[in-house]
């Protein structure tokens, strides 16, 4: 890519932002009507200085002098409501496109595939929501106002100063060019400058991130310094990234102050010679030096307000970089909606690679799963156990082959359909701030007490909650602090058993729980498969938790290398006897390390 084309590319996502006042085109109109009456004012206020030096006070003449006083209370009056307006509907405009690109970024982050986050850092994102969102505020509510008024206040200004002296008034143009010159140079030497301020600012707010959530770990390794050594040292990038930013600035703007001051000088000089040769009157001079102000002003206007479009401009570009995001997960055109509830679980010479990964984790993988029929999938850390559940729902595509559920392509049907039908517990246990009851009740709003004390029986939680001082009303902090991963855990898993799923999905669900409690979980599972209509899948590592299920699945590198129930595979599989024996070991080794006192 050209240079020349990087300078013209920012801009066009900041267009794309401003279409958005389409939607608030009235306040839009009532800040132009008050931006124009503004103008208005402010232009016939050197005309009322004129005629009252050159008709009151030249003629001394006192009425006169009242009554242009007068007048001139009445137009400040009117200018300041003429401004409270322009600033009112703006802001309330800049507000309203604000509010529709949280909205629109919210929803498209939510309808994103688990490959884009995969790829996005969450800082980036917050950043984006936050920081780049207020810069297009702060330039529709303020700089581009700012900018109308100086533009019209500038052609206005020239017309009036080419009517009342052209030659003056030519003199005086003639600082324009030269101007714009400046400014156009600025823009295209410096506006890359203005999105590594926001990238220097993502990153800090990754580091802020990373230590707010991991905070205990922080504290538990004493890397306090170490930490706030490593924010030091991107918070000082940041900084010198605006300290550059200042210096193009500062680089530019003193030469535009300079003009200004010659453009004045020439005018005073030039005038007042009109003025002592009687070709202009006083009056006629200090209105014309009012009218120079007025042209002076609106071109260091869009000077100061350059730094802000380019920001604005950075910014925008990285919002619609999320808005024209590709949903790589979606719903075909035909889709239909998956009615069937059998549960049937298919997969047909599967294979699957992660968006931009050359490695298959998994290989021709094939399988069926009975309706009611529970079934374990296991293999070591890294062998595809979790790829395959994430297949299921469609949280990723297939590379080839296909997964069916009930004999429909899982891509030929509705993604709300398909995942209304699944019900995942999940490795990694998320908790959202607020009561232990909505957090079970997550997904199931409207959920009776009596369902939500049913599920946390299943999931064994329901005692716990109960010794709490609010019960199922306790609060639980933010991501489930105040927990332990094994009340998180079940929680999880309550909340799961609530929704109406014909297939139950348990990702390591009992991981975080102790063995007492994993039995008694899978217990009760068993008895809720006896009562309902539901096909559960269960993934593990550890044997003791997969021993009783209806068949074993077996996964090594990618690979379906045996399949049977427990005494079949260890009959058949050395695999399999070989991960059972290191288990053993391992149960052992505990025991010999923590000998009963």
């Amino acid at each position: 890519m050209t240079n020349k084309q990087e300078s013209r590319l920012p801009i066009q996502p900041l267009k794309r932002a401003l279409g958005r006042l389409n939607g608030y085109r009235w306040k839009a109109v009532g800040a132009f009507i008050c931006l124009l009456l503004l103008i208005a004012a402010n232009a016939v206020t050197p005309q009322l200085f004129r005629w009252g030096i050159d008709r009151g006070i030249a003629n001394k003449n006192l009425d006169n002098v009242l009554l242009c006083a007068g007048l001139m209370v009445l137009i400040a009056i009117a200018r300041g409501i003429f401004s409270f307006g322009q600033s009112f509907w703006a802001e309330a405009a800049a507000q309203g496109v604000a509010y529709d690109l949280r909205n629109s970024i919210f929803s498209k982050i939510q309808n994103l595939s688990f490959s884009y986050h995969d790829r996005a850092p969450t800082s980036q994102l917050l950043t984006r929501l936050t920081s780049d969102i207020e810069q297009i505020r702060t330039f529709i509510g303020t700089t581009l106002l700012q900018i109308g008024s100086a533009a019209l206040m500038l052609v206005s200004s020239a017309a009036i100063l080419l009517v009342m002296n052209w030659k003056l008034a030519l003199i005086t143009l003639t600082a324009i060019p030269a101007v714009g010159f400046l400014l156009v140079n600025f823009f295209k030497k410096n506006g890359k400058l203005f999105g590594q301020i926001q990238e220097r600012l993502a990153e800090l707010n990754g580091v802020l991130e990373d230590n707010l959530v991991g905070v205990r770990v922080v504290k538990a390794f004493v890397r306090e310094n170490v930490e706030t050594a490593r924010y030091t040292i991107l918070n000082d990038e940041l900084r010198a990234a605006n300290i550059k930013t200042m210096q193009a600035v500062s680089r530019t703007f003193p030469r535009i102050f300079l003009l200004s001051n010659i453009v004045t000088l020439t005018v005073l000089g030039y005038g007042g010679a009109e003025v002592i040769g009687k070709q202009f009157s006083l009056g006629e001079l200090v209105a014309f030096n009012s009218y120079l102000a007025f042209l002076i002003q609106p071109i260091l206007q869009i000077g100061l307000a350059s730094a802000v479009i380019a920001q604005a401009a950075a910014s925008s570009r990285r919002i619609y970089e999320i808005l024209d995001a590709e949903v790589e997960i979606r719903n075909q055109k035909q889709a239909i909606s998956l009615t069937s509830e059998n549960g049937r679980i298919t997969f047909e010479n599967v294979h699957f690679r992660y968006p931009g990964a050359t490695r298959e984790i998994l290989k021709a993988v094939s399988f069926e799963v009975k309706p009611r029929e529970r079934v374990a999938i296991l293999g070591m850390t890294g062998s595809g156990k979790s790829s395959i559940m994430n297949l299921i729902p469609r949280f990723y595509d297939v590379t080839a082959g296909s997964v069916r559920i009930d004999g429909y392509d899982v891509r030929d049907v509705t993604l709300e359909s398909l995942r209304s039908h699944i019900g995942i517990v999940f490795q990694e246990t998320t908790l959202f701030s607020g009561t232990i009851r909505d957090n079970i009740a997550y997904a199931v709003s409207d959920a009776s007490m009596e369902d939500i004390i049913q599920s946390a029986k299943v999931a064994y939680i329901h005692e716990f909650i109960l010794s709490l001082p609010d019960g199922y009303d306790t609060v639980v902090g933010e991501r489930g602090v105040g927990l332990s991963g094994g009340q998180k855990q079940r929680v999880a898993i309550a909340r799961t058993l609530l929704t109406n799923y014909s297939i139950l999905i348990l990702d390591d669900s009992t991981s975080a729980v102790d063995a007492k409690t994993a039995a008694l979980i899978e217990e009760s599972l068993d008895i809720l498969m006896q009562n309902r209509t539901c096909t559960v899948l269960v993934i593990a590592q550890r044997i003791s938790t997969v021993r009783n299920a209806d068949r074993i699945l077996l996964i090594e590198q990618g690979e379906l290398v045996a399949q049977g129930t427990h005494e079949e595979l260890m009959r058949t599989s050395p695999l399999y006897g070989s991960i059972l024996e290191s288990q053993v070991k391992q149960s052992v080794l505990k025991i010999g390390a923590n000998p009963v006192q």
